[in-house]
């Protein structure tokens, strides 16, 4: 079905309608070769929905006129709908749709609308938006830039890339002593349900070393929005662009959030600014492809997910990090929700293998009133070479050994089998490593800490008898 007007005359042309069976009519076909003789921009490519289900409805007639990806526009009288083709066929195209379902019915249009591209300013600075970059804050229209950013765009080619080797300070006492980060670097915040991870974020989302901020909270509860929002970024908001899908939005927003934060991420890099780009949460992303996926035929492969969804994942984080000589930078900090708190998950392990780096939250530690509940053995910053000492470096080595003596030793103190003196290292471990617990504590609102090895050493410091 095809509809077009000339727009100099004013002249336009009749609705060409399928037949049930998908079958273009001989007027279709007319339709077609007119179509030629216009601009692009004045004809306007359709189909009638043939089949509804839950999830999502079929649409017939679109030919070879519909990509993967393409925006499809359905209206019926009043109500105007937008939905994205996850699925191709000969005679027919699979749509999810952004929003509601039920007001769809058998024979109703629906238009192809093109892809989604961004359009992101400075001016969005300061801004919430939803995962079509639509301004949700009641602060008027957003300004759209000139340049135009694809959703699937690729990320820049290797070999172009500057070096990840400049030290940034997060303010984090322990992320700076034990998985100190790069500017560029990406790393993943893995932990379960209820264990500090958002709080964690907040405290990363304020560190001083960058010039702008994009927050990606995908599938989040309405009253952490909220939060984040005025909470979190209160005094940092002028720098901050936040971009929302909440949970009780479809899948297709959920999973396309991510992607606009990193739009506007790679917009910002791109004018030479140094970003931090937060997405909170790469799990329920998966997830909400993962239905994508399922709607569209792909069979399940690992604990319900569809191959897609591990092609989706590296796509997506490859685009952050470094830019090109001259520009800025993305550093990407991604959360990543560990199902059951099982840390083998298979979207847990496919993220662990693509980003610089991993910290782990652990629900026993945060039950012993740690706060971060970071596991200071099994996390690990894979740039960190770059930001110790050779001094500093050989620190943390030996903390880390105490750390591990002191945790395979609880059992025995625990059963009062331990007895000072008779093991060195053993007494290093348990007079050092409380201590060192302490010096790492730290909750939201807390002062940053400037230099993290100069504090730990006062800490450590014998008191004066």
């Amino acid at each position: 079905m095809t509809d077009s007007s000339d727009q100099t005359t004013g002249c336009e042309l009749p609705d060409f309608v399928l037949q049930t069976d998908g079958r273009p009519t001989v007027l279709h076909a007319i339709a077609k070769r007119v179509d030629h003789t216009l601009a692009g921009k004045m004809t306007r490519v359709g189909g009638t929905v043939t089949d509804i289900d839950r999830t999502h409805y079929i649409v017939s007639g679109f030919g070879g006129n519909a990509r993967l990806g393409d925006l499809v526009l359905l209206k019926d009288g009043e109500n105007e709908a937008e939905g994205e083709i996850v699925r191709l066929q000969p005679d027919r195209a699979t749509i999810k749709p952004y929003g509601p379902i039920e007001f769809t019915r058998l024979g109703d249009h629906a238009w192809l609308s093109g892809q989604i591209e961004v359009r992101p300013a400075m001016s969005w600075k300061g801004r919430t938006v939803n995962a079509l970059a639509q301004p949700i804050d009641g602060a008027g229209e957003l300004q759209r830039g000139t340049a135009s950013y694809m959703r699937d765009r690729a990320p820049p080619p290797p070999m172009e890339l500057e070096k990840v080797s400049n030290p940034i300070t997060t303010g984090v006492r322990a992320i700076d002593l034990f998985t100190p980060l790069c500017s560029g670097q990406r790393v993943g915040v893995f932990a379960g349900s209820g264990v500090g991870k958002s709080s964690l974020l907040a405290m990363l989302s304020q560190g001083k070393n960058f010039d702008s901020v994009v927050l990606g909270l995908v599938g989040e509860r309405g009253r952490e929005v909220r939060h984040f929002l005025d909470d979190v970024f209160g005094d940092h908001k002028d720098r901050t662009i936040a971009v929302v899908s909440t949970g009780a939005e479809s899948a297709m927003l959920r999973r396309l959030a991510p992607y606009t934060a990193m739009c506007i991420a790679e917009y910002l890099r791109d004018q030479g600014e140094k970003v931090l780009l937060v997405i909170d949460s790469l799990t329920r992303f998966a997830h909400a492809s993962r239905e994508v996926g399922l709607a569209a035929g792909e069979p399940p492969v690992s604990r319900g997910y569809p191959p897609s969804v591990f092609s989706d994942l590296p796509r997506l984080l490859e685009r952050a990090g470094a830019g090109r000589n001259g520009q800025g930078s993305i550093t990407g900090i991604f959360s990543v929700l560990i199902d059951g708190d099982d840390h083998n998950d298979p979207v847990a392990d496919s993220v662990r293998g693509i980003l610089d780096g991993h910290i782990v939250l652990e629900r026993e530690i945060a039950d012993q009133g740690r706060y971060p509940a970071m596991n200071l053995l099994s996390s690990i910053s894979r740039l960190a070479p770059h930001c110790w000492t050779d001094a500093q470096r050989d620190l943390v080595t030996r903390l880390k050994a105490l750390i591990a003596r002191y945790e395979d030793s609880r059992d025995l103190r625990a059963v009062g089998a331990y007895e000072p003196g008779s093991d060195q290292e053993l007494d290093d471990a348990v007079r050092i490593v409380p201590r060192v617990y302490e010096a790492l504590k730290q909750r939201p609102g807390e002062p940053p800490a400037d230099d993290v090895f100069a504090e730990l050493a006062k800490r450590l410091a014998p008191k004066p008898e």
